[in-house]
């Protein structure tokens, strides 16, 4: 009996919905990782993200406009979306940011679609959400893909024109992450449609959780094929596929909504009982029956890297600007309560993870924009980045407290706290896609042997036994050059190539080496002992995933700091740069750790730490030093604070603007301020009951003159009405503020 033949009894075959998600993505930044050698050449080459001119005037136009539009606070208090918005969506086209102009869309670079749904979300989660879904996953863009051009030429201009409002209905009440266990059938059949008697499907569904459907009026419906009579041939079950049905098509049940943590976008159930559809209806038509799950695969791992990790980093950047302002105008114990090093703490986590998200965010939208669809590096983007967000804002939120917990039009956290579970949630739940997709999916399709391994073992061929010999020995070559570059990178780690021209880079890109030279040995050693069992073994699998995705991420914070940082803004960015890097590497690092004290075979986990020379934690700590220059740096009016809190938009009156005008009337009274203070330390001046009375006194002793007393009786009402929180009459209802502080703004 050949190895082969008895690897062929231990090994389970790839099952065809697993061979259909292989097939459907790319491999990019995330194979060179995974095979222990990060390509930063294909890195450095990747083309920079930017806004076109039409881009970056519909962010001008249309975009500022709707944020004008928005009132956040009176939406999630209400049980609709305003007509207004969503007619305004409509006309300017919200909702056909990825068709193409040829069908009247505006064909904007996945860059810019991100931007956009992030620059909304950090003014309302609702109406974000809303823009979001048809440009991700949905009816238009398995239509661009796959539909015929009689689907195209009818449905694409009427979603780009916003005659029609689509929704994706995939998950089931008895199928939530194992979409591929569906149980929603169309059976094949014939029927009258138009008064005639033609060939179709007799379709049952029932799914919930669909974001839109309540107003949609075409529905994207996903469900399995079977033809009992064999009127298709001699298959019975013929497989998942995709069908885009009418609202107004007899049978169809849109409308009731689900209530997703009271935030007021559209989400709800469909239903029908043996809806008959002519084949016509099918995406792509019949010869795309048994395609669905392929084609979703293929939709969802770009749209997947795109809206999600756009609400993360919008959450993240609202988290930094609110708490930096604040922290820099809230004063306790005669101080700005960001010269604690407790908020200090909180606050450089804030602004290092908050550049770590918009680094993420860039390059996997330039990955996209290079027509790729790596579906590791958008799990890992969706994981990764939502996740940050959720940490982010509970940062935020202990730094502002009492502010940040009271509702009110003034609250910029508490819209995105509520909502950020949702993000954690849909398109894979954030447990799913750690332990099973990130590595589980990376192993196989990272892996340059391992698929055609597989297929060898169980393949029917006569010549199978001289395919699989022929793979092996390659794939043992592989893994003992990997054995011994790691293990050279671990007795000499200045040997580790370094191509960056910036000496604050080179230490970094060496880490990265490093540590991806150790992931190859462990992940040869996992399939070698573990082999089909590393499925099960989620918590291993998820670690090994873990250090990919945060050599992806220092990947991405090294090439943001090389290609969106001016040379100019490079001092200003480093401490940023730092954190976010150090960060990442710390946590590559701690995950190779936890790998290699859970592993089950105590010779292999000696045998993996000799080979990778791992005993201790070599990468560079985030010293208090640090903490304290990055938290300094977050409070200060520069340029590149600014350009990480870009998403951001203040408009006239709401919280971001109020906080703003305290935060830089402050930065323009600082000499007035610190002069102050030290009258009050020499007891110059009589501290009063309040400041403004404090401001009078100095005026008095003479130590500010008039405009400059004026100039800080200004600044303190942009402060007093910064720290103010909303207030309620007895039944709730909003007290408008004080007309001098209204005045202020």
């Amino acid at each position: 009996m050949s190895l082969r033949t008895q690897l062929r009894k231990i090994l389970p075959s790839i099952s065809t919905t697993e061979q259909e998600a292989l097939d459907a993505g790319d491999v990019w930044l995330e194979g060179s990782i995974y095979q222990g050698k990060p390509d930063f050449y294909s890195l450095r080459a990747v083309p920079d993200a930017k806004l076109t001119a039409e881009e970056q005037a519909f962010l001008d136009g249309p975009v500022q406009e709707l944020l004008g539009m928005i009132d956040d606070f009176e939406i999630q208090n209400s049980k609709h979306i305003p007509d207004s918005i969503l007619e305004f969506l409509k006309k300017h086209k919200f909702f056909s940011l990825i068709i193409p102009k040829s069908y009247g869309g505006l064909q904007f670079s996945p860059y810019a679609n991100s931007t956009i749904v992030a620059t909304i979300s950090a003014k309302s989660s609702a109406v974000a959400v809303t823009v979001m879904v048809p440009n991700s996953l949905g009816p238009g863009e398995l239509l661009m893909h796959y539909g015929t051009r009689e689907q195209q030429d009818f449905w694409l201009p009427r979603l780009a024109g916003g005659q029609d409002i689509p929704c994706f209905a995939l998950t089931s009440p008895e199928a939530g992450s194992d979409a591929g266990g569906i149980p929603d059938i169309g059976v094949v059949t014939k029927g009258e449609y138009n008064g005639e008697e033609v060939l179709g499907l007799s379709v049952t569904w029932d799914k919930r959780y669909i974001t839109l459907a309540p107003i949609a009026t075409v529905l994207g419906l996903a469900f399995k094929v079977q033809d009992p009579d064999g009127l298709l041939g001699d298959t019975y079950d013929l497989g998942i596929t995709c069908a885009l049905i009418p609202k107004s098509h007899p049978g169809v049940q849109l409308g009731n909504r689900h209530d997703p943590m009271g935030v007021r976008f559209y989400n709800g159930t469909t239903r029908g009982e043996n809806v008959f559809i002519p084949m016509d209806f099918i995406i792509g038509g019949q010869q795309n029956i048994g395609r669905g799950w392929q084609m979703l695969v293929s939709c969802l791992g770009a749209g997947r890297g795109i809206s999600l990790p756009a609400l993360g980093v919008s959450v993240s950047q609202a988290s930094f600007k609110s708490s930096a302002e604040y922290a820099a105008v809230r004063e306790q114990f005669g101080l700005s309560i960001g010269k604690f090093e407790g908020i200090q703490q909180k606050l450089a986590d804030i602004a290092g993870k908050t550049y770590l998200q918009e680094a993420m965010r860039v390059l996997t939208t330039e990955g996209l924009g290079l027509g790729l669809k790596p579906s590791v590096v958008t799990a890992i983007a969706k994981y990764h980045m939502t996740e940050l967000g959720r940490d982010v804002l509970d940062s935020a939120m202990d730094i502002q407290a009492g502010k940040a917990i009271q509702c009110g039009p003034q609250n910029t956290l508490a819209s995105g706290y509520v909502a950020q579970p949702i993000a954690i949630t849909v398109e894979g739940a954030n447990i799913l896609t750690r332990n099973l997709m990130i590595f589980g999916q990376g192993v196989m399709r990272c892996h340059p042997y391992l698929q055609n391994m597989v297929e060898a073992i169980h393949s029917e061929e006569k010549d199978a036994d001289k395919t699989f010999n022929s793979i092996l020995a390659k794939t043992v070559g592989y893994s003992v050059g990997n054995s011994l570059r790691s293990f050279r990178l671990g007795l000499l780690p200045f040997t580790a190539g370094a191509e960056s021209k910036l000496p604050q880079v080179q230490p970094y890109e060496k880490a990265v080496q490093q540590l991806a030279s150790k992931l190859a040995v462990y992940a040869d050693f996992s399939l070698l002992v573990l082999g089909g069992k590393l499925k099960q073994a989620e918590m291993l699998s998820a670690r090994l995933g873990d250090v990919m995705s945060y050599l992806y991420a220092a990947m991405a914070s090294i090439r943001y700091f090389e290609t969106k940082v001016s040379e100019a803004a490079r001092k200003d960015a480093e401490p940023y740069f730092h954190y976010a890097t150090r960060w990442s590497l710390q946590q590559a690092e701690n995950a190779i750790h936890d790998f290699l004290d859970n592993f089950p075979s105590a010779p292999t986990r000696q045998a993996m730490r000799l080979l990778t020379i791992t005993y201790g934690k070599r990468m560079p700590k985030i010293s208090d030093d640090l903490v304290r220059e990055l938290a300094e740096a977050a409070q200060m009016n520069t340029a590149f604070k600014k350009q990480l809190t870009h998403l951001i938009r203040p408009v006239a009156g709401d919280g971001n603007d109020i906080n703003e005008k305290a935060y830089l009337a402050k930065i323009e009274c600082l000499d007035l301020l610190a002069r102050l203070k030290k009258a009050l330390r020499k007891k110059e001046v009589r501290a009063g009951v309040r400041f403004g009375e404090t401001i009078d006194n100095a005026l008095a002793a003479g130590v500010v003159n008039a405009s400059e007393a004026k100039q800080l009786h200004a600044y303190n009402v942009k402060r007093e009405r910064a720290i103010r929180v909303d207030e309620f009459d007895f039944d709730l209802n909003l007290i408008t503020p004080q007309p001098e502080l209204k005045a202020a703004g």
